[in-house]
């Protein structure tokens, strides 16, 4: 019996790791980062945690749909979708493959921001401005052209070297 709930556990963990994110379809919610743990409750119940990439993400509600439905179709009747927001999601979540795919869509990955583990923070007087690579022809001649972007984690820059516009996700 501990046997197949296991087998069951890992057969869902593959149908949850197979759900794309709504606004970036190239992305698993596993290379975003979003999808934190699948787990099973004493009486079957599949239990799916995610965390959005801000607490006001809109596709959250479409993700909880998108994977409710995906393991109905895998077999799956009895499942509950959990969110939570502690810890908060980082952009250093995206997975490597997250990275690589986003840049193969045009789209700037965030840049990998680990937090100090001890010492003092640093404080600077000025904003942080990114060094942001075209995801298009490679250059660091870039702008950014607006905070917001296409969606809200994501903020809009342009190439001077190639003039092409592009997406870029927001380090958080």
């Amino acid at each position: 019996m501990v046997k197949l709930m296991l087998d069951s556990l890992v057969r869902a963990r593959d149908v949850a790791a197979t759900v794309t994110d709504p606004e970036m379809p190239m992305l698993t919610l596993v290379d975003l980062g979003v999808l934190r743990d699948v787990d099973q409750d004493r009486d079957g119940t599949i239990v799916v945690t995610i965390t959005p990439t801000y607490s006001g993400c809109p596709a959250m509600a479409t993700i909880r749909t998108d994977l409710e439905r995906a393991l109905a179709a895998a077999g799956y009747d009895r499942v509950e979708v959990h969110t939570s927001l502690a810890p908060a999601w980082s952009s250093d979540w995206i997975t490597d493959d997250g990275r690589r795919k986003l840049k193969e869509h045009g789209i700037a990955p965030a840049d990998v921001v680990r937090a100090q583990s001890s010492g003092p923070i640093p404080l600077t007087l000025v904003p942080y401005r990114p060094t942001v690579q075209c995801p298009q022809c490679d250059s660091f001649d870039t702008e950014q052209t607006s905070e917001f972007g296409s969606t809200a984690c994501k903020s809009l820059y342009r190439c001077r070297c190639c003039s092409e516009p592009f997406d870029r996700i927001k380090e958080l």
